[in-house]
């Protein structure tokens, strides 16, 4: 199916692929894996083109299996933009057998990108997703932190650059400005979460240490349960003394969490229950969708760390 519309006063023919997603035709395909990397690829590609975004809504990069539509997906891009092995393992043998044409960015590699240890240095099992922490001893959350989004901006229009020179102009016009946009909500981002920050929280997914280490906040760590498999009652004995100890105020799960498993960890505790979401699975594909992501997360932690105890 072909649709024309037209992109500063210039017609731009796209096709639409079999996830629904836009890819420019007439000049460079460009894919996106997860949707906080779409969006800051989307902002590079402003008034030229749309990424097409290869993982949809709430589909984990943890462990994954390519759709039909998806393998069509990567066989016809050019440019394929993604955090890297350490997220997106699944994708090691799909690029070297249907992508072996496109560019690869991966954005873990690129220069001046802060890159945190894994706290725990294994891998751990959550419901059959596999993530992979222990790969070069990284963190892959790297997309939660405003500085490091400053640096894929740039890092994607030097990439487009290479293979668009005729959009080069644009693609770095559309960084610069993108990259201030994202230091005025650094400092957005402070002022919501200044009153919260010396109270204690825990997360069920270790994904928030770049967050909390950008705005100074005081994560207790995660705690590790199975979002599938409520803890047997030992170990939610030991969780729970940890909350308590620790005077945690709130426990953030993720959408694919159970709320059984979540109200049983912190039963006959002070905590709050609150859900975070690392992918944005709730929010529409798009440039905006980074910094609405970023701007719920900093709402979702200070409303839930505000809370007086009932």
């Amino acid at each position: 199916m072909k649709h024309a519309r037209n992109v500063l006063a210039v017609a731009v023919l796209f096709v639409v692929l079999g996830n629904g997603n836009f890819v420019l035709a007439s000049g460079v395909r460009v894919v996106a894996t997860i949707a906080p990397v779409h969006s800051l690829v989307s902002m590079v590609m402003g008034g030229v083109g749309e990424p097409a975004l290869l993982l949809e809504g709430g589909e984990t990069p943890h462990r994954y299996s390519l759709r039909p539509s998806q393998s069509r997906l990567l066989a016809a891009a050019d440019v394929i933009v993604r955090i890297g092995d350490p997220l997106e393992s699944f994708l090691r043998k799909p690029l070297k057998s249907l992508a072996k044409r496109a560019s690869v960015i991966d954005l873990i590699d690129v220069h001046g990108v802060l890159k945190l240890p894994v706290s725990t240095g294994r891998s751990h099992d959550h419901s059959g997703h596999y993530h992979n922490h222990s790969r070069r001893g990284t963190d892959p959350h790297i997309w939660l932190h405003t500085s490091n989004a400053r640096i894929f901006l740039n890092a994607v229009a030097d990439g487009l650059s290479k293979h668009d020179p005729g959009n080069a102009v644009t693609f770095r016009r559309n960084a610069e400005t993108g990259s201030r946009q994202l230091a005025a909500l650094k400092q957005e981002i402070d002022k919501t979460l200044a009153p919260v920050r010396k109270s204690a929280f825990a997360t069920f997914h270790d994904a928030w240490r770049y967050f909390s280490a950008e705005f100074g906040l005081s994560s207790a760590g995660a705690l590790t349960v199975n979002p599938e498999r409520p803890p047997g009652a030992r170990r939610l004995a030991q969780i729970q003394t940890r909350i308590r100890d620790r005077q945690i105020r709130c426990v953030f799960a993720e959408p694919q969490f159970s709320g059984k498993t979540i109200e049983a960890v912190v039963r006959g505790t002070s905590a709050k229950i609150g859900v975070l979401d690392p992918l944005g699975a709730r929010l529409s594909p798009g440039a905006g969708l980074w910094p609405t992501l970023m701007q719920n997360l900093a709402r979702d932690i200070a409303s839930c760390l505000r809370q007086r105890d009932r």
